[in-house]
């Protein structure tokens, strides 16, 4: 503008106001919109080879201008060092954004599957289902025990339109699980026993037993195995299609906290842990780190199995509640490379958008949890048709979906486990 070329000067204002408008847009009355985008890998690419393309022409504006003003004398080095931090403020935060749109497109790739088995439909991604179940697993990997055990079992079950959700908690240590019709029950025909005496033939071992025994799961290749077999598994007792699982490595979990800075939990009685009891969690509201928080979901020590599941639910709540955007981009590149280690998954890739859409609503509601423990179920001889009854009736349940109130504290539940679903807003 300043010598004259004011078509170009125009033209580059009115460019640089249409590319802030759209921004303000997309954040703010099209967010939704731009979380699904955020997961899919070819709009990740764009995104950066755009982000760098705009930090380039910019950078070039801003020299070609100050070469058409060519300032002289004492004035020349100071406008020439204006021009360079001008430069170095658009490519730094350009640069940085361009780089969490390639970790973003790295974690998509490598966690996600490539496609379904059957093409997502964007006006149908869940093919007329009312709800998708997803099996959340826990796998407690150690130095001293062979192979995987997924000590923490539970079936999110999710309303596709209003993402209402109720958590089916599997205790780890049920026995004479009915195994699914073919190979598998050819081999169990009277209940999952494992190999005795070597193991008891718990749920928490079906996994490693499907990975060492490709028999049982034929045509599934080695890793896939396990959660084959699982998820057919837990289908058969709950009585509802388990569509997709995903497992977390207990000690990828406290990463992934640590990544995001923590989770505030509140605990209402305090809680020791270790072989000893040599660890404490006391009462109270705090911020866990990462290791605090998997002792708080882990911790058996003065209680049992039942209430450390109880915690878990609470503490994937509190997870899912408190894991906002701003929290996830302030460390992004640490939770990426937590997120990779630590998670393995069967979703494919493009059902992720659909899958972000319905996390939005499940935000928005009051999680439902259910746990098949005594005095509900007797884990050493369990009743089928009441669990599947109790499903059914937890499912069927009609629950007005309301908003969250944020400040809510987030506490250890009772003990004492209930027949029928409950929000966990009341245990948590």
């Amino acid at each position: 503008m300043a010598t004259g070329r004011y078509r170009t000067g125009f033209g580059l204002m009115t460019v640089y106001l249409v590319l802030v408008g759209l921004i303000v847009t997309m954040a703010t009355a099209f967010r939704g919109a731009l979380l699904s985008l955020a997961v899919q890998p070819s709009w990740l690419e764009a995104l950066t080879v755009s982000i760098a393309t705009v930090a380039l022409i910019w950078s070039i504006v801003i020299l070609w201008s100050f070469w058409l003003v060519r300032p002289s004398g004492a004035g020349h080095n100071l406008n020439l060092a204006v021009a360079g931090a001008l430069c170095v403020l658009v490519i730094a935060p350009s640069a940085y954004a361009a780089r969490v749109a390639y970790l973003s497109h790295d974690v998509v790739t490598s966690v996600f599957s490539a496609t379904s088995t059957t093409p997502v439909i964007a006006q149908d991604p869940w093919k007329g289902a009312s709800r998708v179940n997803i099996l959340l697993a826990g796998a407690d990997a150690a130095p001293n025990r062979v192979g995987v055990r997924t000590d923490s079992v539970t079936v999110a079950s999710i309303d596709t339109a209003t993402g209402a959700t109720t958590l089916f908690g599997l205790p780890r240590n049920l026995q004479r699980i009915m195994l699914p019709e073919g190979p598998a029950r050819d081999r169990f025909p009277y209940g999952f026993t494992g190999e005795p005496p070597a193991t008891p033939g718990l749920l928490n071992e079906i996994y490693q037993y499907a990975e060492d025994y490709p028999e049982m799961v034929p045509g599934v290749k080695a890793g896939e195995r396990g959660a084959t077999l699982l998820k057919q598994t837990i289908s058969d007792i709950l009585g509802i299609r388990v569509s997709y699982y995903a497992m977390v490595d207990m000690a990828g979990f406290a990463e992934i906290i640590d990544a995001m800075g923590g989770v505030r939990i509140t605990i209402k009685e305090p809680i020791t842990y270790g072989r000893y009891g040599e660890g404490l969690l006391p009462a109270g509201t705090r911020k866990l780190s990462g290791e605090d928080a998997l002792w708080f979901g882990r911790s058996r020590t003065n209680s049992d199995d039942y209430v450390r599941m109880s915690r878990q639910k609470c503490l994937l709540n509190a997870v899912a509640q408190q894991a906002d955007p701003v929290t996830l981009l302030n460390s992004f590149e640490n939770l990426a490379t937590a997120t990779k280690r630590a998670i393995s998954t069967d979703i494919p890739a493009d059902l992720l958008p659909a899958l972000v859409d319905l996390g939005q609503k499940v935000k928005g509601t009051h999680i439902k949890s259910l746990q098949f423990v005594p005095p509900l179920i007797n884990t050493a001889y369990p009743d089928w048709h009441l669990i599947k009854r109790k499903v059914s009736e937890a499912l069927e349940a009609k629950p007005a979906v309301t908003r969250r109130t944020a400040s809510r504290p987030l506490t250890t539940p009772s003990p004492s486990p209930s027949d029928n679903a409950i929000s966990l807003d009341e245990v948590c």
